[in-house]
């Protein structure tokens, strides 16, 4: 059982801040931290980072002992990415849609990638099956509310789904993907919901509710594997 933080923009262009919310992902319970690199990534954007930003995270991600991986977003964020010898990658929704040259790059570089299909609407899948890849059940909206759910897998173990993308209120539905048997579960993370700078902090956890969500997430995830 894997639970991603998605950091994303949440640290709102302060990546000392980030810091703080990548050790408390950690105390949190995440195996990995997750964040962005190419969305709104140029120079003066929310999301710029330069070499000595990437350093900073992974040589914290590092000293915290998480995972620390990356939604890419463009072709010079994945030539960057690569320098940094990453375990894995994750693509996300908007860029399975808007640019799969750029998603064919990143699976056929080999390392374990995690799919987002989140806006993806034809009825096969986008990718040749391979072991490297797995895909993630997601709804591309923001907030995503219970009637906005249709097409939620029943059962994750009979389905081409490994785990699932968040974008509700809350940590219940969290919880319900991995009784139907989702072993990859990534959630928004936060330090406050109130904070507007980033419509995503509304969405996302707080520690407390990551903590929650990993601790009652992974009994469920030990009943669900034994059957019960």
């Amino acid at each position: 059982m894997l639970f991603i933080a998605e950091i994303g923009l949440n640290h709102n262009g302060n990546f000392d801040l980030a810091c703080e919310m990548i050790r408390h992902a950690k105390i949190s319970g995440a195996d990995i931290v997750k964040m962005q690199l190419g969305w709104k990534g140029n120079e003066h954007e929310i999301n710029y980072m330069n070499h000595d930003t990437l350093n900073k995270l992974f040589r914290y991600a590092a000293f915290m002992d998480i995972e620390i991986m990356f939604s890419i977003f463009t072709d010079s964020a994945f030539d960057t990415i690569k320098q940094y010898n990453v375990k894995r990658y994750k693509v996300a929704s908007r860029t399975v849609k808007e640019n799969f040259p750029l998603v064919k790059k990143i699976v056929n570089d080999g390392k374990e990638t995690f799919v987002s299909l989140g806006m993806w609407e034809e009825s096969e899948l986008p990718l040749p099956e391979s072991d490297n890849v797995k895909y993630l059940w997601c709804r591309s909206l923001y907030p995503t509310f219970p009637w906005d759910m249709s097409g939620f897998p029943r059962d994750f173990k009979d389905s081409v789904f490994s785990g699932y993308s968040d974008h509700t209120l809350g940590i219940e539905t969290a919880l319900i993907s991995i009784s139907r048997g989702a072993t990859i579960v990534e959630k928004h993370f936060t330090l406050d919901k109130s904070d507007t700078t980033i419509r995503d902090h509304s969405i996302s956890a707080t520690p407390d509710e990551f903590r929650e969500m990993v601790d009652i997430g992974r009994m469920i995830s030990k009943q669900v594997e034994i059957g019960v």
